[in-house]
């Protein structure tokens, strides 16, 4: 189960590898069980700073494994799968979501449950849910049109249309694509400069943003005023490294 999900520890950020690459990285509950374990050992790592979340070969995901589905899943519990994303969703360390290739239906799921995509310029992104004549259960109903609009969303998911790396930046899904042959430098260029920022403030802003997502204005500023954690124990390291640096 360990090699279903591979964890990589890089200088202050990590990356998680979906690693069935001879199924498309198609997801199962042994999946999500190698992913949730990650995810646990992660909330409490103040070493990692950023984690990205990627697929190995050929793709990010695939989507849901259909065999796995047909053959009836034993899932430990109602809306476990649900449960284990807002797991990942709720990391205090921002996550970004890398993809190439595919990314169908409960790929996308995943991917909607992290920060922000990364695009590949391969990519490619769909919900078929309704082609299988399913219904989400991961998500999709509630982060789907919370990143692209409602509109945008009913659009996607009523007819299971397949959009490129340019459409998902052009509607909000992804928030920049790249030629796939700087996709791996990209990574760690984009990883690297989020680890070099304060993992105080990163915890603290994801706090705020999630406490306040979907709050009026006026709430939301009262909550910022309200629970704002101040500076924090790197500030005047941080200072010092500036200022000595213009002196």
């Amino acid at each position: 189960m360990n090699d279903l999900v591979l964890r990589q520890d890089n200088d202050g950020w990590t990356v998680l590898t979906i690693n069935r690459p001879d199924k498309l990285n198609a997801l199962t509950v042994e999946v999500f069980r190698a992913l949730r374990t990650h995810v646990e050992a992660l909330r409490d790592d103040e070493s990692v700073r950023c984690v990205v979340l990627r697929g190995a070969g050929k793709c990010f995901s695939a989507g849901h494994d259909l065999g796995d589905i047909a053959t009836g899943e034993a899932v430990p519990s109602r809306g476990w799968h649900s449960e284990t994303l807002r797991m990942l969703e709720r990391l205090p360390q921002p996550v970004i979501a890398a993809v190439h290739g595919h990314c169908y239906t409960g790929a996308l799921e995943v991917a909607l449950a992290c920060d922000f995509i990364l695009a590949a310029d391969s990519a490619r992104f769909g919900d078929t849910h309704a082609k299988w004549a399913l219904t989400p259960i991961w998500g999709m109903s509630q982060r789907l049109p919370r990143r692209v609009g409602v509109a945008t969303a009913k659009r996607l998911m009523f007819t299971a249309d397949m959009i490129d790396a340019a459409e998902a930046v052009r509607i909000g899904l992804a928030e920049y694509a790249v030629p796939l042959a700087d996709f791996e430098a990209e990574i760690a260029a984009l990883a690297s400069r989020i680890a070099a920022q304060s993992a105080f403030s990163h915890r603290a802003n994801k706090r705020l943003l999630n406490a306040t997502d979907g709050s009026p204005l006026d709430a939301g500023l009262q909550w910022e005023v309200l629970e704002n954690e101040g500076h924090g124990p790197d500030f005047a390291e941080r200072v010092g490294a500036f200022t000595s640096k213009k002196g």
